[in-house]
């Protein structure tokens, strides 16, 4: 039942956080280990955070599984698409892999029902190029001729009364 659902693979954990990281500022979260010779945190002394250990470990079958329950393929061409399983594997195409060979790879795991996770937005952008912008549209008004009142306007210095 638990292999099925993702949701229900997770035990709760202790929340790992960096000694004293609470009280100040320029100490981050992130986990660095209590290294200090009377250090209440690496005495494991009562009312202090846990610190990491092998039992807090996931489960063998879950560990490394994407959030959404996939196991994570990283995939160079689309020729490595080949005898993925939609169903258990899901695609990241590599970071080093161009625009073109990225654009080929979405669309065969596209025929072939394989859920990308790290994909780019192409239809955004093409959609944003076709889309006139504010500044494009104030450039094309510029352009067109104005009437004589307009331009006759414009070339004269603005007149300041003084009272």
């Amino acid at each position: 039942m638990a292999k099925n659902n993702p949701a229900k693979r997770r035990r709760s954990k202790p929340k790992i956080r960096r000694q004293e990281s609470w009280r100040y500022v320029r100490i981050h979260e992130s986990w660095r280990r209590p290294r200090g010779k009377s250090s209440r945190m690496r005495i494991a002394r009562r009312g202090w955070p846990s610190s990491p250990a092998a039992g807090y470990k996931g489960q063998r079958e879950y560990r490394g599984l994407h959030p959404s329950g996939l196991r994570e393929v990283i995939v160079h061409r689309p020729e490595e698409l080949e005898g993925l399983s939609p169903e258990r594997q899901a695609v990241r195409v590599a970071a080093t892999v161009g625009e073109r060979k990225r654009v080929a790879i979405a669309d065969h795991a596209q025929r072939l029902g394989l859920r990308i996770l790290n994909p780019r937005r192409l239809e955004t952008a093409e959609a944003q190029a076709e889309v006139p912008t504010e500044e494009t549209e104030a450039t094309e008004a510029s352009d067109q001729p104005r009437t004589e009142e307009e331009a006759g306007e414009s070339e004269k210095p603005d007149e300041v009364s003084r009272e």
